[in-house]
Order: C-alpha cells, then sequence, then structure tokens
C-alpha cells in the first residue's frame, strides 16, 4: 500500500496531541500486520476524503 494512498484516505486522521497520523479504520490483528509491514498491494477499506469527488457523483 502507498503512503500517497493513505494520505487521501478518509480513514487518515490526524492527532495533534501527539502529532502524528495515523489510520483509524477498526483492524483486526492480521489486516494491522499487514498494513504495518506494506504487504498487501491495495487497501480494502480505501475511501477517497475528497468531499467534492463524492459531490460529483450526486450531480
Amino acid at each position: 500500500m502507498s503512503t500517497s494512498q493513505c494520505e487521501y484516505c478518509a480513514y487518515y486522521t490526524y492527532d495533534e496531541t501527539e502529532d502524528y497520523y495515523y489510520c483509524d479504520m477498526d483492524l483486526d490483528e492480521d489486516e494491522m500486520e499487514r498494513f504495518m509491514q506494506n504487504r498487501q498491494e491495495g487497501c480494502p477499506y480505501y475511501r477517497n476524503g475528497d468531499e467534492y469527488e463524492m459531490v460529483k457523483h450526486q450531480m
């Protein structure tokens, strides 16, 4: 999974207290291991966080 994909994901959240980004998706142990080791090619939970992209589909 590329980091750039995570940067545009709706589940990629910034924690102001800890000053870092993290995946806010509730992953099980196996999924988290694959995520941390970058062993999967694409995130099955990726959701585009671009609100304008969503509006285009509603028109």
